[in-house]
């Protein structure tokens, strides 16, 4: 019996670049620093990566987010369902994400079900209606207010408009 073949998601930015530049992590988890729940997962995974660095872990809702660093997925795409780049540039989503991390951590067990195929397309429905709800669930804005927001207040640092002038001067 063959396993089922892990859907993945290639890169504009394949690397052409010898193995010895390729980076020490094994995965790079892009997530929602602003999320709780998110938060929570993310600070296990780091408890349980233990400084060893296999996994980069990136917060999408930094301001200083570079999609063109992080497999060219923009904030509202990464803020839609979770992503992760692996070194060769490959990009891969939702439930992957989570079997490949654990895999990586050694805790491969926990989420190894889902690479059935039943089971797995149950997981991924499952995250799907987890993902649409998710900013509801923890009582933030809607997807287009959030990134309306931070297309404001990117513009503001940008174009140095929004600046507090102290008085003082």
């Amino acid at each position: 019996m063959s396993s089922p073949q892990i859907p993945s998601y290639a890169c504009d930015n394949s690397l052409d670049q010898p193995l010895s530049t390729l980076p020490s992590w094994k995965i790079k988890l892009l997530y929602d620093g602003q999320c709780p729940l998110c938060l929570r997962e993310v600070n296990f995974l780091k408890n349980r990566d233990a400084g060893r660095g296999l996994v980069a872990f990136v917060d999408i809702a930094a301001d200083d987010y570079n999609p063109q660093a992080h497999g060219n997925v923009d904030y509202e795409t990464a803020m839609g369902r979770i992503h992760a780049v692996l070194p060769d540039g490959t990009l891969v989503k939702n439930v992957e994400v989570f079997r490949r991390i654990y895999e990586i951590l050694g805790m491969g067990w926990v989420y190894a079900a889902t690479s059935l195929p039943v089971i797995g397309a149950i997981a991924d429905f499952l995250y799907r209606v987890w993902a649409d709800w998710r900013l509801f669930l923890t009582r933030r804005p809607d997807l287009a207010t959030i990134v309306q927001e931070r297309s404001s207040r990117q513009a503001c640092q940008t174009q140095n408009r929004c600046r507090l002038i102290d008085g003082d001067d």
